[in-house]
């Protein structure tokens, strides 16, 4: 028996060789060079001006932060009710509509991206559709909006899945108490449904939130050039070997606010749910 459980360890070890190996040589390694580049300067000696040298690029940290919240918030308002109505329906109905959610999912972001483009440009459809209707031209690509609703269109269904996995997977007999206790349908939905979906919500908020404050194509495509976020800063400073450091210092920052956002989602969510993690 000791020896069948000793053959099961060797064999599950030799199975997860390969993943070790690719984490440590596309994950583990890159972070490790992003943090030496942080930390030297261009002979190699480490020195804090990198990190320092970012008090010069407060406005854009402040402008990302800004734009990544209006698109998770907004994600938010959209994709809970979405979620709730789609955890409500049938089985039939739930798996098609499930399906087109998913679909834009299969498709790249970079076409989905030119998608929206094409549909906002003053010569695309929504403008084309104006004028025929005897309107003025509407101004979109290149402001604001435009790139807050490509964060929304690319990563709304990120914000609906953990939601929807979360109320599908709640115990109807809970709100049935509820109801019995004399509880109307706004006293059920903020004093159960709410609270038992937080990990859900919590893991949407991250998923969206995350990606949208270090996206830079989205700001680049659809905000003209306007723009300038974390992302499109980063790609900037590692276009040239002079400025790699400065990008490194900036990755780094960036990585920080991102591991304390999982941190958070994965403190919360394991104090409610047991340990919903995504």
């Amino acid at each position: 028996m000791r020896s069948n459980v000793r053959y099961r360890s060797l064999l599950e070890r030799a199975a997860a060789a390969p993943h070790m190996v690719w984490s440590i040589l596309f994950i583990v390694a890159p972070l490790f060079f992003v943090l030496y580049f942080a930390i030297t300067d261009a002979e190699g000696h480490i020195t804090l001006n990198n990190l320092a040298s970012l008090t010069d690029y407060s406005n854009i940290f402040l402008l990302s932060v800004s734009f990544a919240l209006i698109a998770t918030i907004i994600c938010l308002l959209i994709g809970y009710p979405l979620a709730y109505f789609m955890s409500r329906t049938g089985k039939t109905t739930r798996r098609v509509l499930l399906l087109l959610l998913m679909l834009p999912m299969w498709i790249s972001l970079l076409i989905r991206t030119y998608s929206l483009m094409a549909l906002l440009d003053n010569g695309g459809l929504l403008n084309s559709l104006l004028v025929s209707l005897g309107f003025g031209r509407i101004r979109i690509i290149g402001t604001g909006g435009a790139v807050i609703l490509g964060m929304i269109y690319d990563f709304l269904p990120y914000m609906v899945l953990p939601i929807y996995t979360v109320l599908t997977k709640l115990d109807p007999r809970y709100i049935e108490a509820a109801a019995d206790l004399g509880c109307n349908s706004l006293q059920v939905l903020g004093k159960v449904i709410i609270p038992l979906s937080l990990p859900g919500v919590i893991s949407g908020i991250t998923m969206v939130f995350v990606p949208s404050i270090s996206t830079f194509y989205i700001s680049q495509k659809l905000g003209g050039g306007a723009f300038d976020l974390i992302g499109d800063t980063i790609e900037r400073q590692f276009q040239h070997p002079s400025t790699y450091h400065t990008g490194a210092a900036i990755s780094l920052v960036m990585m920080i606010l991102i591991i304390i956002s999982v941190a958070i989602m994965n403190r919360f969510s394991d104090s409610n749910s047991g340990g919903f993690v995504v």
